[in-house]
């Protein structure tokens, strides 16, 4: 079959579209396909339902108009009767739709400017569509394009086959973008909006030192050496941990390079951005210390539990361990996920001769004595009359200048003086209103009770209701800032896991979950968290 002119142009405008949006010829065709319908539709009636269909490989067009299959016609333009319908078609059935050719229409100016329309309209969709899918599942990627333009301190980069922007605080301070300059960025995020996917990218985000860095080294490249964290104060200062599943090959070495050539390619990018490589490793406490080089650290003490590490340095130390404007240790802390206390070696011994001082107070005070005894008690170790009062009596009575009868007489005083905080306890917590079932609950004393009356936790209802956080507080990091949240019983030595134990015992005793549903740990969660809603 011959093909004309116009239907080999058709078939020619849609391979060439296709080709420079980078979409399926299938998508132009449809969309051509949805143009000429509209144009029919003008032609025709707008309540006729019309359908176009183009030919992929000869371009002809070919129109129809579906009609209704109804008992009775209203509207000859689009219904036609039964009996009509089957001598057509004879398996049509009411409800069905039956079509009937109708013949070629010249498209006038309007409804060729209309066309255009919906073509240009369905093709950007198509491109939008297809420029979403290509970037969605590079999140993560750094992508090397060209500045098309500035606003407002935002930058517009050309990615080739779309435009992504790198806004005002995604750049590095002080640093400026012309029309046409090349910029390297990272794929921060992907998002399908209104008016089309917004591709934003990242030059502060700590992944961008990470993935420069795995451009520059071949190790890590290759996983031979594996980037563990990363933090960053974009332009002036970054630390990178990195460790080698190699022990032949030095991690630090290999990402500084020859002569620093490899760490300077990433500096240079970073705009001079100064870059400490960390070796990484298992030891919290090792790997704080090396967190905070260039500094010396002379002891660290550990609190799992709260994640917090208490750093002694030497007194000249100090102001090289915190940095400028506290930089060192706020990366330290960011890199290694720890909230860093750093105290000089005076500080430390001030504040143990303060400790010695207030523990010496509190035995001189509860349990009568003099301030010999009381300073005798906290040089042994004592920290509590709770230790004095149920301690073996041999480690009182071996302390020097100590005899059996004076440690049964201290034990004894100690155990009054415990008797009597139990009793103003108890009616305190009598005078919260805190229900005696509250006791029951495993690991609960007099004390707790009264902090948690205070809270407003007063039976064992309210209790099960409770989140772990509401019990032992929690930790917020804004803008490597760390803001502290106490809860109820954050005075007490009383670890999460405790907490999580008191919580599923208090929903145990009200019948809010059960045994059997703590023997399936994959539900426990939800399930608790669902009673507890309820």
């Amino acid at each position: 079959m011959a093909v004309s002119a116009n239907r080999l142009e058709l078939l020619q405008i849609a391979d060439a579209v296709a080709r420079e949006k980078s979409i399926d010829r299938t998508i132009v065709i449809a969309a051509m396909e949805d143009a000429i319908q509209k144009a029919a539709r003008s032609r025709y009636g707008s309540e006729t339902e019309v359908r176009a269909e183009i030919n992929p490989k000869t371009g002809d067009i070919r129109l129809q108009r579906l009609l209704e299959v109804v008992e009775e016609v209203e509207n000859p333009t689009t219904q036609v009767d039964l009996d009509e319908a089957r001598h057509r078609n004879p398996a049509a059935q009411l409800g069905d739709y039956v079509s009937e050719p109708l013949p070629p229409i010249d498209f006038g100016r309007i409804a060729a400017q209309s066309a255009k329309q919906v073509i240009v309209q369905k093709v950007r969709e198509a491109e939008r569509d297809h420029q979403y899918d290509e970037f969605k599942d590079r999140i993560g990627e750094v992508v090397n394009g060209v500045v098309k333009r500035v606003e407002y301190g935002n930058v517009i980069v050309d990615l080739g086959r779309g435009e992504a922007i790198v806004k005002r605080d995604q750049l590095i301070p002080r640093e400026l973008f012309r029309n046409g300059d090349r910029v390297r960025a990272y794929i921060m995020d992907v998002r399908r909006e209104q008016r089309g996917p917004q591709i934003f990218l990242s030059r502060t985000h700590p992944q961008f030192m990470s993935k420069l860095f795995r451009q520059e080294v071949p190790e890590i490249y290759d996983g031979v050496i594996e980037v563990k964290s990363v933090a960053r104060d974009p332009g002036s200062r970054a630390k990178i941990a990195v460790v080698s599943n190699d022990s032949s090959i030095d991690p630090v070495g290999a990402c500084v390079g020859m002569r620093g050539s490899r760490v300077q390619a990433v500096v240079q990018e970073l705009q001079g951005e100064k870059i400490d490589i960390i070796p990484w490793n298992p030891d919290a406490a090792t790997f704080i210390v090396n967190a905070l080089q260039p500094a010396e650290v002379a002891k660290v003490v550990l609190d799992e539990d709260a994640e917090r590490i208490e750093v002694v340095v030497p007194d000249e130390q100090l102001s090289l361990a915190i940095g400028r404007r506290g930089q060192n240790v706020r990366l330290a802390s960011q890199l290694t996920g720890w909230d860093i206390d750093i105290l000089t070696e005076q500080e430390e011994s001030e504040r143990r001769q303060k400790e010695f001082q207030e523990r010496t107070a509190l035995f001189v005070e509860g349990l009568n004595v003099d301030e010999v005894v009381g300073q005798l008690l906290a040089s042994e170790g004592f920290t509590s009359i709770e230790e004095v009062a149920y301690v073996e009596l041999d480690e009182i009575a071996s302390i020097e200048g100590f005899d059996e009868e004076t440690a049964e007489e201290i034990q004894a005083r100690a155990r009054e003086h415990l008797e009597e905080r139990e009793r103003q306890l108890d009616e305190e917590r009598r005078g919260l209103g805190v229900a005696d079932e509250v006791r029951e609950i495993p690991g609960m004393t007099t004390a707790m009770m009264v902090a948690l009356g205070k809270d407003d936790i007063k039976t064992v209802e309210d209790l099960a209701g409770c989140a772990t956080d509401d019990l032992v507080g929690w930790v917020e990091r804004k803008q490597g800032e760390v803001e502290r949240h106490a809860g109820a019983l954050s005075e007490f030595d009383v670890s999460r896991a405790d907490a999580e134990q008191m919580i599923i015992a208090a929903r145990l005793a009200i019948g809010w979950i059960t045994e059997a549903d703590l023997a399936e740990p994959e539900t426990e969660g939800e399930e608790a968290d669902a009673a507890a809603e309820e």
